[in-house]
């Protein structure tokens, strides 16, 4: 990075994903090719991207706290689980071909969109939070392998945990989102140790990415809290959408 208009464009891009990434989902997907593109080797790129995802978390979480949201001890027991699968995911070497990679992810995204259109509503005014005993177990063996591939690369995988928790623990989208957030600040800590400790990031390109994904996620975080859960389901169909198109046809 050597000109005065990488900087602006690594907060701009920042800021977009901070705020996609808290309300939805996939805003790596958009991170990780710039900074590639900005010269980042793709094993250093996804490194450094981990540490703008912290700051974009933890600032994300705290914003939901800041109005009051929060699912502790919840998100902990979930974060600590998803915590250990995320260092196997960080040291282990998969082998897939990138173009085949996206293909299937985007295959997942349009599933994820179906799932959000045809899936029968659930009303949360009638059906209680289901955040202990089985559901409490089956949420931390599910973030154990959801860990495992967040560690690996990330992209793509708010949009599975949004509706693992919405379905399955019958969360409001904005009780969700609050839970994930936290979660994945939580298991993106023990990632990014495993990347550091490899030497796979750029701590200056890290930080300038940083201060874009932690502002657009703070103020996601409020404004999701402000607007409900029809402005979170809706910005999350288009979010799937979009990121699928950009899969399957811009590799």
């Amino acid at each position: 990075m050597e000109e005065w208009y990488h900087y602006v464009l690594l907060v701009g891009v920042g800021f977009a994903v901070g705020f996609i990434n808290t309300i939805a989902g996939g805003g790596s997907l958009l991170s990780l090719p710039v900074l590639i593109f900005l010269g980042l080797p793709p094993s250093v790129a996804n490194g450094t991207n981990r540490v703008a995802i912290v700051i974009q978390t933890a600032l994300a979480t705290a914003g939901f706290k800041s109005k009051g949201v929060s699912t502790f001890p919840f998100n902990i027991y979930l974060g600590i689980s998803a915590l250990l699968g995320a260092i196997l995911g960080a040291t282990i070497a998969v082998d897939i071909k990138g173009e085949t990679f996206n293909k299937i992810l985007a295959v997942i995204m349009i599933v994820v969109v179906l799932i959000i259109i045809f899936k029968p509503k659930i009303d949360v005014r009638e059906l209680q939070e289901r955040l202990t005993g089985k559901y409490l177990w089956i949420g931390i063996i599910a973030f154990f392998f959801f860990g495992i591939y967040g560690g690996f690369i990330n992209a793509g995988l708010g949009f599975i945990i949004i509706l693992f928790l919405h379905y399955v623990n019958h969360m409001t989208l904005v009780r969700v989102n609050a839970t994930k957030v936290a979660v994945v600040f939580i298991y993106t800590l023990a990632a990014l140790a495993v990347f550091v400790f490899n030497d796979k990031v750029d701590w200056k390109v890290g930080l300038i990415l940083a201060i874009g994904n932690g502002s657009g996620a703070w103020f996601s975080s409020r404004f999701s809290v402000k607007k409900g859960d029809g402005f979170i389901k809706t910005f999350l169909v288009v979010m799937v959408v979009a990121m699928a198109i950009k899969l399957w046809f811009f590799n």
